[in-house]
């Protein structure tokens, strides 16, 4: 909404029912040390990644671009931006997003299927504290939680898939 500036983390959930990969497949992975998506630089964030088994240094990308070759395979997070990286015969990961902003609507980062329970959590820097929290689903008003910045969704249904903010 255009009027909610003070809303600045937004949440997209996707419903996946299985993933499918093929035996002997070759992939990059970027795998992030935090449970909550997106991660926040003032947590101490490492990425980790993991291809193919071949030599050969790691290439990393943030915001699309290539920001040179960090060590073998992982580096602690300086900056915030999407990351990405690449390792010779896998090919490039998915992107991995470490926020700045002084508040963020986080998820649990895993997949998620229908039945699941799903926590969306406001979460100021440092862990300052924040109350009085709105949510939205889409551009319905959910409610406002008081003295508490986590919002539970369960069973979680397909009609949940959206953006939260």
């Amino acid at each position: 909404m255009a009027g909610d500036t003070w809303l600045t983390g937004k949440v997209a959930l996707h419903l996946c029912a299985q993933t499918l990969s093929f035996a002997g497949a070759q992939s990059t992975q970027l795998l992030l040390e935090s449970p909550w998506m997106p991660a926040v630089l003032w947590d101490q964030v490492t990425l980790t990644c993991q291809g193919s088994r071949t030599a050969g240094a790691t290439t990393w990308y943030k915001d699309g671009r290539s920001w040179g070759q960090e060590g073998p395979d992982n580096f602690t997070v300086t900056v915030s931006g999407t990351y990405q990286s690449e390792r010779p015969s896998s090919g490039l990961s998915l992107s991995v997003m470490v926020s700045n902003d002084s508040l963020v609507l986080q998820v649990l980062a895993r997949a998620l299927l229908e039945g699941d329970t799903v926590t969306l959590r406001c979460r100021g820097r440092w862990d300052l504290l924040v109350n009085s929290v709105p949510f939205y689903h889409d551009r319905k008003r959910l409610g406002t939680l008081h003295n508490d910045t986590e919002l539970t969704l369960s069973p979680l249904r397909l009609h949940h898939s959206s953006h939260y903010r």
